[in-house]
């Protein structure tokens, strides 16, 4: 799509999670998609390197009071659920904050400030929503779509079906969501490709882009291959990786034509600056 475009073809390194991130995770992304036959800008950008951007882009939501801070751990979370037949889940499935303890948080948060205990920043999604509401001066928050066919469709955001997600981490200055936005927005990226799986994501980007006055990128959500049993594939479900195909004597253009995803390439591609 970015060479449809004559555009520039962008990785980033998403390694937020200082935990978990290994070079040698990242040494096997690049080989894999260098196997592909996939070429890309350098140096990569890591964001890791970018934790000071992600603090100025909480304090400006801080400074609109559209976070807060959030000291409740998740069995506590769990535990204020527990009579809940049927908990509200978000689009990943996972419980939806519950209203009642953002207002305990609220009443005892100078002691636990006090006390010294680690807090994540949730969005206040309310009052996001009514702020963003005001900014778009009454318009739907909306996001552009390519779809499959190549066409360009506008799709409607529906942000509260995240409830208060998380927007700064308690042990890391962001979340996902927090830190590609503000890199999207500094790496210039006009359009973003990524899986069917993270669809429901760019609900929250488009409200945070709007929150933060960023540009509004188009997207592209591809499908996700899947196994026999129609599953996407998955590590923790035990599927092969591309190392391991590789490995086996796997073909890269035997694989990619197997797995053929339509490009795009209406006629709106043209002499577009074109990120990916």
């Amino acid at each position: 799509m970015a060479q449809a475009a004559r555009g520039r073809f962008v990785l980033r390194i998403e390694d937020i999670d200082l935990a978990r991130t290994r070079v040698e995770h990242i040494d096997a992304i690049t080989t894999d998609l260098a196997w592909l036959g996939l070429t890309w800008e350098q140096p990569l950008l890591r964001q890791s390197s970018r934790f000071e951007a992600y603090r100025e882009a909480a304090s400006c939501l801080q400074a609109q009071r559209l976070v807060y801070p959030c000291f409740a751990t998740r069995s506590q979370i769990a535990a204020a659920l527990a009579d809940e037949p049927n908990p509200l889940r978000d689009p990943d499935g996972v419980t939806m904050f519950p209203a009642g303890l953002r207002e305990f948080d609220a009443k005892h948060a100078d002691a636990r400030f006090a006390r010294g205990e680690a807090f994540a920043l949730r969005l206040h999604m309310p009052r996001a929503l009514d702020a963003a509401n005001k900014r778009l001066r009454g318009v739907p928050l909306t996001f552009r779509e390519i779809t499959p066919e190549g066409e360009l469709d506008t799709r409607i955001c529906r942000p509260e079906r995240w409830g208060d997600c998380v927007i700064v981490r308690k042990d890391i200055p962001a979340s996902y969501h927090l830190a590609v936005v503000v890199d999207d927005a500094a790496q210039g990226i006009t359009h973003v490709t990524r899986g069917q799986d993270l669809y429901a994501a760019t609900d929250i980007h488009r409200l945070l882009q709007v929150l933060l006055g960023l540009p509004e990128p188009i997207y592209h959500h591809h499908r996700l291959i899947s196994g026999p049993d129609g599953q996407k594939l998955s590590k923790s479900a035990g599927d092969q990786g591309l190392a391991e195909l590789r490995a086996s004597g796997l073909n890269a253009e035997t694989l990619k034509l197997q797995n053929r995803i339509i490009c795009p390439q209406g006629a709106w591609l043209k002499n577009i600056n074109f990120s990916v």
